[in-house]
């Protein structure tokens, strides 16, 4: 058995999105085969419980708009012309020792730029800065929400029509006792914005953004249970 969290839209309340830890019987390995059986499993778990439909967002998703709104596939816009997400968010971190490493905005693969080793060697992570403008390190997600949201954007009256129809969603890879940032969690958030009219307002700033953040309840449940050392790694 194991235990992964379903992300789930709560407009109404002020944590913004509630995580829900579901039970499952876990398929080890990393044949696509194994994660299918997984999404099946955490999905069926959580349908017992109350909460469907359930979308996957990830690469290994069985639906292609759960492909499309992986993080993997989103683009960042910025002064600097147009990023992998994964790149934007990596080469964005400033430690004690160093950083941001801008550099990493333009390798050849994402997963390049995430096992740089200067990310692991720099000492301990103080925030993030991204097209001269600093990101706190709270909330704890507030970063990679940004991007991921602003990501999406221009793309916000075809989401309505797309996702609002999702009870919540998953993030199959996403573990955690070994990370924060999810994109299963932001994709719900962006969910509730939408629902509340507050995406326009949201985006106007990193700023503005943050304060919303900040002035409600939006925190990782787990976020306690990670060591700094393990929180920013992804």
């Amino acid at each position: 058995m194991a235990e992964r969290p379903i992300f789930i839209p709560a407009p109404c309340s002020s944590e913004l999105v509630k995580e829900i830890p579901i039970r499952l019987t876990w398929h080890p390995g990393f044949a696509p085969s194994q994660k299918k059986k997984n999404i099946v499993g955490l999905h069926e778990s959580a349908a017992r419980a109350g909460y469907a439909p359930l979308l996957e967002v990830s690469t290994k998703s069985g639906e292609r708009i759960g492909q499309r709104l992986s993080a993997f596939n989103l683009k960042v816009h910025s002064r600097l012309g147009v990023m992998p997400l994964e790149m934007a968010f990596q080469g964005s971190k400033v430690f004690a020792g160093g950083g941001p490493f801008t550099d990493l905005y333009s390798v050849e693969d994402s997963r390049d730029a995430k096992r740089d080793s200067r990310l692991k060697e720099s000492g301990p992570l103080t925030g993030f800065r991204f097209e001269d403008v600093n990101f706190p390190l709270e909330p704890k997600t507030a970063f990679y929400d940004w991007l991921y949201i602003n990501a999406l954007y221009e793309h916000r009256e075809w989401l309505r029509s797309h996702i609002l129809k999702y009870a919540g969603f998953t993030d199959i890879e996403f573990n955690p006792e070994r990370s924060i940032n999810c994109q299963a969690r932001s994709c719900a958030l962006l969910v509730t914005l939408l629902k509340n009219d507050w995406i326009d307002d949201a985006v106007s700033s990193p700023t503005a953004f943050i304060n919303l953040l900040a002035s409600r309840n939006y925190r990782p449940d787990h976020s306690h249970r990670v060591g700094q050392e393990v929180i920013f790694r992804s």
